[in-house]
């Protein structure tokens, strides 16, 4: 059996953070495990409370996942504090855990921070080495890169800059550009765009949660990074058109798109 690990928050609505990413590697195949980060209240009209978990037990959250079950790959979510980066980044090293998603999660849906301001920096220098593949939306990629990420050639720019800083594939996402779709993947050595039909629905809370997660779950069955990253794309694009609405505001993708209502 293929494992995957996701260490992110928990969202009580059951649309993003770990929920999310438990449900992506259910329909994927693959067993997940979860280390939380955080505890958030929260629904599709926002987010009503963070909790942090303390960083030495996000920690040995971790370790107790992988002495025993392991993970084929894993994920970072929701990370809140450059404390609980540290732990995550020093667990990811004694592990060796090498195919590490990072998903940087700064902003949910609602606009509501999900990473301390004084934990980019700890986010950059700690994690991002380490990542196998990084997925950025275009404020996040902004903040790594260090300027304004708007258009397809921002995108590639902040590309190379987020590369620079050490993760090994780079992918700028492009969900609001604002007439297309279109992922952009760096490896070091060639960019390539992924393309992708922009769905019309309010629907897209887990989005960027549910992306990384399925391409940890595609890497953790064994498939080269781009096949899973293109993979990935294809699963989240469905995923959104057949999205339901669950609450009065952004609601979650349809994660169980192919085994009917």
């Amino acid at each position: 059996m293929r494992k995957a690990l996701t260490i992110a928050g928990s969202d009580s609505g059951g649309g993003a953070g770990i929920q999310a990413d438990l449900k992506t590697f259910a329909a994927l195949g693959v067993y997940g495990s979860s280390a939380i980060t955080a505890l958030t209240a929260q629904n599709t009209l926002g987010v009503q409370g963070v909790y942090p978990v303390d960083p030495e037990f996000v920690g040995q959250q971790i370790d107790s996942v992988m002495s025993d079950i392991g993970a084929h790959a894993a994920k970072t979510g929701m990370l809140f504090s450059a404390e609980i980066i540290q732990v995550v980044a020093e667990r990811v090293r004694r592990w060796g855990i090498e195919h590490l998603v990072v998903d940087p999660v700064m902003v949910a849906k609602s606009g509501d921070r999900l990473l301390r301001e004084d934990a980019i920096d700890a986010l950059r220098r700690e994690l991002l080495p380490l990542a196998y593949v990084v997925t950025p939306n275009l404020g996040e990629a902004s903040v790594l890169a260090g300027f304004e990420v708007h258009d397809k050639p921002t995108m590639e720019q902040a590309a190379r800059a987020i590369h620079a800083l050490g993760a090994r594939i780079v992918v700028v996402k492009g969900g609001h550009l604002a007439d297309c779709a279109d992922d952009l993947v760096y490896d070091g050595a060639s960019m390539r765009w992924l393309p992708a039909e922009r769905i019309d629905t309010p629907h897209t809370h887990g989005t960027g949660c549910t992306f990384s997660a399925a391409i940890a779950a595609l890497l953790a069955k064994g498939h080269e990074p781009l096949e899973a990253i293109a993979r990935a794309k294809d699963y989240l694009t469905a995923a959104l058109r057949a999205a339901q609405p669950i609450g009065a505001g952004h609601s979650p993708v349809n994660h169980f798109y192919a085994y009917g209502h």
